[in-house]
């Protein structure tokens, strides 16, 4: 898993870490946000990209760590 170590997460990314903490899927992500889900894959994308994380599952973990 990534260490727990400041990222760089856009507000963006942010709101969509938010709700994947909650086990929301992309497609109500999408429908929370009004973005649409290819966009929030996209976020999804990137915030595994910047925390080193391998799925969402160990984003998750990850998230959680962070607080």
């Amino acid at each position: 898993m990534a260490e727990a170590f400041p990222v760089a997460i856009t507000p963006a990314e942010q709101r969509v870490l938010d709700l994947l903490r909650r086990g929301d899927s992309n497609r109500h992500i999408a429908a929370q946000l009004v973005l649409s889900p290819r966009t929030v894959e996209s976020h999804v994308s990137h915030l595994l990209a910047k925390t080193g994380c391998h799925s969402r599952t160990q984003l998750l973990l990850w998230a959680l760590a962070q607080g």
